[in-house]
Parts: C-alpha cells; structure tokens; sequence
C-alpha cells in the first residue's frame, strides 16, 4: 500500500524548493529534505502577540463570565495564542470550560486541529475554508438574540464577516490575539526573488496570505515587481489550500499545486511530490 507513496514522494530529489512559511518552517523543511528536496528556507513573516494584551485579556475575561452562543475559529494560531496568554494570567481552566459551552464554528481544520489540542471538538464547520464559507454555514442558523464572537485572523478586521452578523441582529464582540510582522531583513527577500527570476527555483511553496503579500510588497518597494512577475511564472506555485490559492490568482499569479482534501504541511508535501511527478512522465 505504502509504494505509490514512496515512489512519488522520490521524484523529489533534485527538486529545489523555496519554502516561506515560519511556524512551521522546520516541519516542512524536515519533511521536504527527508524526500530529497534542496529546500530554500525564506521565512517571510514572523507571528507575535497582540503588542498590548489588555484588550486580548479584557475579551478573555468577558468570554469566560459570559460565553458567546457561537465562537468563529478563523484560525487555529489565534486559539493557540487565547490559550497562551489565558494561560499566563491562570485563566486556562476557565476559558477551557467557558469554550466547551459554545457552539464552535471552524473555518477549516487548522483551528479544528487548535481545538482537538485541548480536548474540544467543533460543532460547526464552514461549507468552505473562507469567510464566505463561514456565513454560508451560517445562513443555516436562526442566529436571533444569539451573542457570536469571533477570533480575527491577524489584525485584519474582516468587514465582510462582521457586517454580514451586524445585519443578522446579532450580538458580536472580536478578539485579534496576534499580528504580523516582517521577519527578515528585504536583502534575502530580494534574493529569493532573483532566485525565482533565475529560474533557480523549481516550487514555491506558499502557506498564507501574508507570505505573498510580504513578497509583492517588497517586489515593489525596490523596483522589482517585473522580476517577481517573471519569477513567479518561470516558478511552480503551490498553495496549501483554496484561501491563499485564491489570493494568489487575484494576484495574478497561477498556482498549479494544491492539496486535495486536507489542507496541512503533509498534504502539501504530497501533492508537490505528485505534480513533479506527472511533470517527470510526460518528459
């Protein structure tokens, strides 16, 4: 059972890929490389705490005296991020409780996995990994005199999502328990970009929106934005799933790889394996 596998997971010898993710960064490179990859590990953004906890803690403490009906999951770093900080003011027990009496609606499986760490499961899940997604489960719901909290993704405010609830009536309250920074300095940004330029890179291998960003804003902060152009194209692009595919092609940029079902690390390693293999054939 286990040839097929290992068999496409070969055709990634001799593979350079460009790898700018930074949480995971080790895990995917380890994976990578354990198949023969020569990754090229460009960790674009770098993920802190909220700069002032107050008003993260000021949510927690609201939280646990009053648990929303339905908390929105956008991703599972910000829960790791809740349960961190809650856990540094002794409130971890007790936001942990407070949780598993609301309705938990995941917009994909990474927050499903966030909470499946601490002993909680989802009771409802988006019909996609996209805020369309999520308001399109909740279009299902009577959401009437409902309170429905939400976990922000980064410090982005999601307008579409917090106005859609607004007209619903109902109750909301969010929380951004972490932001984006640059992590390193643009000098090896716009080495990657030569890189791709160069034809140097066979896969670039993007894990959230704000890898691409980070790159496009470099790009043209030094007059490279025809390079990026050019690298991206000379570049196979994978995603690790349809919300940073799709960012990507409103980008114009194609993406040829994406995970079929799960979107995680291992997944993507799968399907980068399975696209060069196809290439490798039809040479």
């Amino acid at each position: 059972i286990e040839w097929p596998e290992i068999n496409l997971l070969d055709r990634l010898k001799g593979s350079v890929i460009a790898v700018p993710e930074n949480r995971q960064l080790l895990l995917l490179t380890e994976m990578l490389r354990k198949r023969g990859a020569e990754v090229v590990a460009v960790p674009l953004i770098a993920i802190h705490d909220a700069p002032d906890p107050g008003p993260v803690l000021q949510w927690l403490n609201a939280f646990i005296d009053s648990p929303a009906d339905i908390f929105i999951l956008l991703t599972g770093e910000g829960l790791r991020r809740l349960i961190s900080l809650a856990a540094k003011h002794g409130l971890e027990a007790d936001f942990i409780a407070a949780l598993s009496s609301a309705r938990k609606l995941c917009r994909g499986p990474k927050p499903y996995q966030a909470l499946r760490e601490i002993g909680l499961d989802r009771e409802l899940e988006a019909l996609a990994p996209t805020t369309d997604g999520v308001i399109a489960c909740l279009e299902t719901l009577d959401l009437t005199g409902l309170h429905i909290a939400v976990q922000l993704y980064g410090e982005e405010p999601n307008i579409k999502l917090m106005d859609y609830l607004q007209q619903r009536g109902v109750i909301t309250s969010s929380v951004a328990p972490y932001v984006y920074a640059d992590k390193l300095d643009e000098s090896k940004v716009i080495e990657l970009i030569r890189a791709m330029e160069r034809g140097d890179i066979d896969v670039i291998a993007f894990t959230s929106q704000a890898q691409v960003q980070r790159l496009l804003q470099v790009a043209n902060r030094h007059q490279l934005a025809e390079s990026v152009k050019t690298g991206l194209m000379k570049t196979t692009v994978a995603a690790v799933g349809p919300v940073v595919r799709d960012f990507l092609e409103e980008q114009g940029i194609q993406v040829s790889i994406m995970p079929v079902r799960t979107y995680f690390m291992k997944p993507l390693v799968s399907a980068i394996a399975e696209y060069l293999n196809t290439q490798t054939e039809k040479v």
